[in-house]
């Protein structure tokens, strides 16, 4: 048995019981069959559906497992004698059933994933309302809550995945006809669930959930054969964002576009360059993040010095068929250094990308100050800077030659003393000095008499020469002392709101280790950070905490490596970082240091809380058990010594009733060391909770079994959604509430335990008539080794409701107790309804069956 290859996971999904699923399934098995595959039904329901049930014929069906439950006997899928069999495929009907307790696995898909690690094929069916992601969708569709769930993710893991699609007029014609349920269950079926909205619902969702599944194997697909091009086959919507205002804008137009067409798909890109500084606000991206993640989106953050380029080929590696930008806030004037990005992303786009530019409110207004290295003059400004201080120089003197009537000596020195000063305004120092030498150089040998030599015969014009290049080496000065003053205010005011932030979501205790790391990379425009530790110098280096993928496992290796004390860094990796950049990257080293430090602090101070907590209960273990404990042990001492006596002759009912004291007696010391090691496993952590989907009425009257009979009224409506509990810790917890209430309550009043279900909880309410407490004393009487009022001794150390509360906060729930109207007190234990689980609408139940 084993072939060693898993298996291949083949489901039909269907959006409705009655689609055929199973009839698709077995359809598919007889080719199978015909083709000579080893095929075998391991379990399928056909319902009572006739043309189902004659599919079946001709195909080998392995025997179903009988088991016992509460009086009545199941049959479900044989899984350890369908491992036995060893077919090459096996066919397995309604993959998100619920096993009876006592098979091998809870769920129907765990019995299948057991078939597909021993190398077996699976075939199997599924219904769109039964994936857990959408539960809440169909139970506002249809009213119904369906309580037998798979994940989403064994699903998407099937090697195939097949829609069995009908329209709803169809279904709703089988149902007429019969084909589905019963005669007597049509009309009820066809006025409730199979309702057409309901229908048409649902079959919207089955399509769309099997499109994006469609949609990963296009991924695949164009990822393995490197396809670049767009494939408009489902809109995508890329909105390109600069870290300004106006991106809010931006991303609420897209989510109104993608909501005109179902399964469009908006993915924001920030495109950061790669010099230092990103030359946006970690606030505003914040902010933005948050927002196309409300709407459904999600941010994407890419690093490349060529925007338009960059945010083209996002777009087309997720292929996008839209690309919404912004009009440019740019000035008028400033468009002499380039077309800007929506216009060169829209000239470059091709055929299969739409571009939509979105006016805003900061459109022409101007960028202002960049937030970051943005003043540093760039490589378009320096490249005209020279081109003016050298070419034009050149130019203007072509053109004052060509002139009959030459405007003087005066005003060619003020032309040249404008070239000049543009040279300064676009380039800075360097080009400006080029073009103050140049200039001086041409107006001597061409302007000044004599011309066409470098001697200048009138001191004037040497005066005036003179002046016109200490002029412009004095405005090439001023303008590159100026741009450097403005790129210092920039980073300046980069660095301060950048640190305002960190301080303020510090003080405000949001930031975690990991978003902090992700503020980092996002600030710097880095691929990964990591934050490594070591605990001396010879010790090999851990990390405790990264973003990014590949993140660098020794500062050595990183591109920038930040030391925060002797065995932290902070290392990034990249590109290199300049040098002005690392006093900011410093404060982000500390603060990284900082949260880390907290993090371990509160778990600390969580762990000396809990072992503060058991050094107390130990204390009062060893209270009670010099004390308490004595009582059933001197109790069983005295009848077994009386029994011993030779100087007494018993008769044979004073021995039964010796005998039935020491039963008693042993029973009660039992109960008291049980409840003893209970609180003890609970306080020292030793107890561990093993949480899982359970229904209330499978396990509260197994609770009642150590009290009498007629003691308790029960009433756990069978409506009630699953809990995540421990069924062991809650029957416990269950059984001490019972049996505290019924040792209080009055002769002949029986303790009344009732359940019900309020939002994302299910309360359970143990109501006695006794004396009921004070107020003042109801939390003392859960604290262990109290008991209230005049209890006797022997009733116990006072750790049965103790213990009751231990087990239902370990499992994430609440106890508390109430007064009782009309006198007593009322228990009232309340859980947490299972994930994926709410109150089930009083709707017609026939509904959840799986086709």
């Amino acid at each position: 048995m084993g072939r060693g290859a898993r298996g291949k996971l083949r489901i039909y999904l269907g959006a409705a019981p009655g689609v055929g699923k199973t009839y698709a399934m077995l359809s598919e098995a007889h080719r199978r069959v015909e083709r000579g595959t080893d095929c075998v039904v391991a379990f399928v329901e056909h319902h009572g559906r006739p043309r189902t049930e004659v599919m079946l014929h001709g195909l080998e069906e392995v025997p179903r497992r009988e088991i016992e439950y509460r009086g009545t006997t199941f049959t479900e899928m044989d899984v350890e004698a369908v491992l036995e069999r060893d077919p090459a495929v096996a066919l397995v009907d309604e993959l998100p059933h619920t096993n009876v307790p006592g098979s091998r696995h809870a769920k129907r898909w765990q019995d299948v994933e057991a078939l597909l690690q021993a190398g077996i094929d699976v075939i199997s069916t599924v219904n769109i309302q039964h994936l857990e992601s959408l539960g809440d969708v169909v139970e506002s569709i249809t009213g119904v809550r369906q309580r037998e769930t798979v994940p989403d993710e064994v699903v998407r893991r099937a090697d195939q995945l097949e829609l069995v699609d009908m329209s709803p007029q169809a279904l709703r014609r089988r149902m007429a006809h019969g084909n589905i349920y019963r005669h007597d269950k049509i009309d009820a079926s066809l006025s409730n669930y199979f309702r057409p909205g309901n229908l048409t619902a649902l079959r919207e969702l089955a399509l769309l959930w099997v499109a994006d599944r469609v949609d990963e194997y296009l991924q695949q697909y164009r990822g393995e054969h490197n396809i670049r091009s767009t494939w408009q086959a489902r809109e995508r919507i890329a909105v390109g964002l600069t870290g300004g205002p106006e991106g809010r804008t931006l991303i609420r137009r897209a989510s109104r576009m993608a909501a005109k067409g179902s399964g469009s798909e908006i993915l924001a890109v920030y495109v950061a360059r790669s010099d230092g500084l990103t030359a946006a606000s970690p606030k505003e991206l914040a902010v933005q993040r948050t927002l196309v993640e409300d709407l459904g989106g999600t941010f994407h953050h890419v690093i490349g010095d060529d925007v338009p380029s960059s945010l083209l080929e996002f777009a087309r590696g997720v292929n996008a068929t839209q690309i919404v930008l912004g009009s440019s806030r740019r000035k008028t004037w400033q468009y002499v250094f380039g077309p800007g990005v929506g216009q060169t992303v829209a000239r470059d786009s091709g055929p299969d990308l739409d571009v939509h530019i979105v006016t805003h409110d900061e459109v022409a207004k101007g960028r202002g100050l960049p937030v970051a290295r943005g003043a540093r003059l760039g490589t378009s400004r320096i490249t005209a800077g020279w081109l003016v201080g050298v070419v034009g120089p050149v130019l203007m003197t072509l053109l004052l030659n060509s002139i009959s009537n030459a405007p003087g000596l005066a005003n060619d020195v003020l032309l040249y003393l404008f070239l000049t000063v543009v040279a300064a305004l676009l380039g800075g120092l360097l080009p400006a000095l080029a073009a103050a030498a140049a200039g001086s150089l041409l107006l001597n040998y061409f302007f000044t008499p004599p011309t066409r030599t470098l001697t200048v015969d009138d001191p004037k014009n040497i005066v005036a020469i003179a002046i016109f290049f200490a002029v412009g080496v004095s405005v090439a000065s001023v303008v590159d002392l100026a741009a450097r003053r403005t790129h210092q205010a920039a980073r300046l005011r980069a660095e301060s709101e950048i640190l305002s932030f960190l301080a303020g979501s510090v003080l405000r205790g949001e930031t975690t280790l990991d978003a902090l790391l992700e503020r980092v990379r996002e600030t710097f425009a880095m691929e990964s950070v990591a934050l490594l530790e070591r605990r001396s110098d010879v010790d090999p280096w851990t990390c405790a905490g990264s973003v990014g993928p590949r993140p660098t496992e020794r500062p050595e290796d990183a591109d920038v490596d930040m030391p925060v004390g002797d065995h932290m860094a902070l290392a990034l990796s990249g590109r290199v970082l300049p040098a002005e950049d690392r006093r900011v990257l410093a404060a982000f080293a500390a603060q990284a240091a900082v949260v880390l430090d907290r993090q371990r602090l509160v778990g600390e101070a969580e762990e000396a809380r809990r072992l503060a907590e058991g050094n107390r209960i130990r204390t009062a273990l060893l209270a009670a058990v010099s004390h308490d404990l004595r009582t059933p042990l001197a109790s069983i001492k005295a009848a077994v010594t009386s029994l011993r006596s030779d100087d007494v002759s018993w008769s044979e009912a004073d021995e039964a009733e010796l005998l039935a004291g020491i039963e008693e007696g042993a029973d009660r010391l039992d109960h008291l060391v049980g409840n003893l090691l209970d609180m003890s496993r609970l306080q020292t952590g030793t107890v561990t909770p093993l949480i899982r989907e359970t229904d209330l009425d499978e396990v509260i009257p197994m609770a009642l079994v150590g009290v009498p009979d007629d003691s308790v009224e029960l009433d756990i409506p069978e409506t009630l959604p699953m809990v995540a509990v421990d069924r062991g810790l809650l029957e416990r917890a269950a059984a001490n509430l019972v049996e505290n209430a019924v040792k209080y309550s009055p002769p002949g009043v029986p303790v009344a335990v009732a359940a019900s279900a309020l939002g994302d909880r299910v309360e359970v309410r143990v109501t006695d008539r006794g004396p009921g407490v004070p107020d003042d004393n109801k939390e003392r009487i859960f604290e262990p080794f109290q008991r209230y009022g005049d209890a006797p001794r022997g009733a116990g150390v006072g750790l049965g409701l103790a213990v009751a509360r231990g087990f239902v906060e370990a499992m994430g729930g609440t106890l508390s107790a109430e007064d009782t109207p009309g006198g007593g007190m009322t228990m009232v234990l309340t859980l947490k309804v299972a994930p994926g689980q709410t109150v089930v609408a009083p709707d017609f139940s026939q509904a959840q069956a799986v086709s």
